[in-house]
């Protein structure tokens, strides 16, 4: 019976294992593939270009599948050091994880100022040459959202150094309507805007969340 439970609880971590590889895999593809399509899009930091949809997601897949090729192995061939590192792997993840979440609740104020200084900075690449992931990422974000700028449509004078916005903040999307008067653009300001947003679905990510931690666990 001893001989049967050990077998039974290899072949179930080797199937925990085999999910995790799987689902690394397909965040790995998702990613691959938002870079192949879509470029750097939803780049929107200046201060950190490479920080991307598609980036995130090829790392993400890259750690995942190398943790669930590491319980794999260890799995198969009930190796006690490569088992030992794949809880260490999932430990130290799962650590990183609070980590994260309990620094973002001591310094949302200053990460607020900090990221709508940055997302500021970041409105005078747009348009340019060799930004069109942030070119775009703007554009569909204040289509999406009904917004206009970071703190609000004035942010786009200081980058047009005119009385202009994009063509993406107007209300009824045509050539050119960025030039016309501030009545027919968006008054929201996006920052604020998507903050609302997440916050309202904060309940369904923090399940996500405590679901994947206790998985881990």
């Amino acid at each position: 019976f001893h001989i049967w439970g050990c077998v039974d609880t290899i072949t179930e971590f080797l199937c925990f294992s085999l999910f995790s590889q799987l689902g690394g895999c397909g965040i790995l593809g998702v990613g691959i593939w938002l870079a192949v399509t879509q470029g750097n899009f939803a780049t929107l930091s200046s201060s950190f270009p490479s920080l991307s949809a598609a980036n995130l997601l090829i790392v993400t897949g890259t750690f995942v599948m190398i943790i669930g090729f590491v319980g794999c192995i260890g799995a198969i061939k009930e190796n006690k050091c490569l088992l030992l590192s794949f809880f260490i792997m999932l430990l130290i993840i799962f650590l990183l994880e609070l980590t994260v979440v309990i620094l973002f609740f001591v310094y949302t104020d200053k990460i607020d100022k900090y990221a709508q200084r940055d997302l500021k900075k970041g409105l005078h690449l747009y348009g340019t040459d060799g930004n069109i992931g942030l070119t775009n990422a703007w554009s569909i974000i204040q289509t999406d959202f009904r917004c206009c700028g970071v703190s609000n449509y004035t942010d786009w004078f200081e980058v047009y150094n005119t009385t202009r916005v994009p063509d993406s903040c107007c209300l009824e999307f045509s050539e050119n309507c960025g030039l016309h008067s501030p009545g027919t653009w968006w008054k929201a300001p996006c920052y604020e805007t998507v903050k609302v947003w997440l916050q309202e679905n904060l309940l369904a990510v923090g399940i996500f969340g405590l679901c994947t931690a206790m998985v881990q666990v």
